[in-house]
């Protein structure tokens, strides 16, 4: 539990960052096989640590109350700043390659380094070293993901998973609709549901299928078997979870959704519907007749999580669900176009740019420092709400998800602590570090840094920290 002084400092912190990004617009990872468990979160809950505020309940039921970064809050911040008493002109930075270019060039950071800072109030490039050189980016493309999913999806939008059958009732489909985050509870709840719905039809046996079609391609991905992911299927539960975790490596199922089917017919039958056969794959029949659903978390929960967290399995699924609202096929390859095509529309610089996964564990993924201080920028942008969690999922410096254990006293980032907010990238010779951080003189800066062929985590990731705290300072 946090003393009192932490929380405060935590509070304040994230008052202190919408306060500032209100004025600044006008107004607010993975790990390679073998390698250490460099972004294990040490907050293993499963629920969202970002700033929204996100319910449980499906679109047929109240929407969910908008983050503390919605267009309410800004409209309420700005109207504060304008009756507040003029405050004198802030000078304009210092030029920051003095300080910067020392940092970058680190032993830790190995030969390769591209940097981007970026003004969020004026949208002014500070610093670029690089910047718009397209390198491995590791799970910073997380950052990509999400907003695209956003995008293409909006806030609000929910990932459905449901059990139909045909006209006779003979065959009960569960059909997966990409929810990683399907847990035993809901699982049980959407059992029973569909209990309650056959026994009303005076159904209590049926023939068992579980359809997985509304991915396509490959289920595993290219790194193989990984406990950093599991099969990428759009019917699973726990994330295919062995181990009871929530966060971080782990255990893996080899047939995740296989597994959630037998699951679901013990379900059923403690429900007084009995399967008889193991549940087979098969697809839903095109006369479907509904009988229950249960939804994921809102959109802008799920993406806080997936950044907090760097989330693998949960990154992968938004990139699917952005292909599957833009009428791409849900697969790795056809999530990529889907990913760029929404992140066109943003205006960003994708020269270069490859998506060849949602979750950063590609090692042919490609993204510029410019692009990915770009999308943070856009993000802070008071004419799109809907990127808000881009930033609310952002690991805190020192607080939490992947960045709990960095920025500690004594550390090279200890001055970045509170005021850091950035995703981790980390694969074995690649360390990344971007997100937005608070200055003394009070601007919201959005930063990017980059590094390839880096000898050791050990020595990247605090070099990288002290990067982003020398901004802070």
């Amino acid at each position: 539990m946090l003393e009192p002084k932490v929380v405060r400092l935590t509070a304040g912190s994230a008052a202190l960052g919408l306060v500032l990004a209100a004025g600044a617009v006008t107004l607010a990872g993975p790990w390679d096989s073998g390698q250490r468990t460099a972004e294990r979160a040490r907050a293993a809950a499963q629920a969202p640590t970002g700033g929204a505020s996100h319910h449980a309940a499906g679109p047929e039921r109240p929407a969910p109350k908008p983050a503390p970064s919605a267009p309410g809050v800004l409209t309420a911040l700005t109207s504060l700043r304008a009756k507040a008493a003029p405050r004198p002109a802030v000078p304009p930075p210092a030029p920051l390659a003095a300080t910067l270019d020392p940092l970058l060039a680190a032993p830790g950071l190995g030969p390769l380094r591209t940097a981007s800072v970026v003004d969020v109030t004026t949208g002014k490039q500070l610093y670029g070293n690089g910047a718009h050189t397209p390198v491995t980016p590791a799970s910073t493309i997380k950052i990509a993901t999400s907003a695209a999913a956003l995008t293409a999806l909006g806030p609000d939008h929910r990932i459905a998973t449901t059990t139909v059958t045909g006209p006779d009732a003979k065959r009960v489909t569960l059909v997966g609709g990409g929810d990683p985050t399907l847990d035993r509870a809901r699982l049980r709840a959407l059992a029973a549901d569909t209990a309650r719905a056959l026994r009303s039809r005076g159904v209590t046996a049926v023939q068992l299928a579980y359809d997985t079609s509304r991915y396509t391609g490959p289920e595993r991905h290219p790194i193989g078997v990984n406990d950093n992911i599991a099969p990428v299927t759009a019917l699973m539960t726990d994330e295919g979870r062995l181990d009871g975790s929530t966060a971080g490596p782990a255990p893996r199922s080899a047939d995740p959704a296989g597994d959630t089917a037998r699951a679901f017919a013990g379900l059923l039958a403690e429900h007084g519907v009995t399967t008889g056969k193991p549940p087979a794959r098969a697809r839903a029949p095109k006369k479907a007749v509904p009988l229950a659903k249960t939804w994921s978390a809102p959109l802008s929960a799920l993406v806080e999580r997936a950044l907090t967290h760097s989330d693998n399995d949960l990154a992968e699924a938004l990139a699917r669900q952005t292909a599957i609202a833009t009428g791409h096929p849900a697969s790795f390859d056809g999530a990529g176009r889907a990913v760029a095509r929404q992140l066109r529309e943003l205006g960003v610089p994708l020269a270069g740019a490859r998506f060849a996964d949602g979750s950063g564990l590609d090692r042919g993924d490609r993204a510029s420092a410019a692009l990915l201080t770009s999308l943070l920028a856009r993000a802070a942008d008071p004419a799109r709400p809907q990127l808000r969690p881009v930033l609310t999922g952002l690991p805190v410096g020192g607080f939490s998800g992947t960045l709990a254990d960095r920025y500690t006293d004594g550390s090279p980032g200890a001055a970045g602590a509170g005021l850091v907010r950035a995703k981790t990238g980390t694969l074995t010779g690649v360390n990344t570090l971007a997100g937005t951080v608070v200055t003394g003189d009070g601007r919201l800066l959005a930063f990017a840094f980059l590094a390839g062929r880096t000898p050791s985590p050990y020595a990247a990731q605090p070099a990288l920290d002290g990067l982003a705290a020398a901004l802070a300072r």
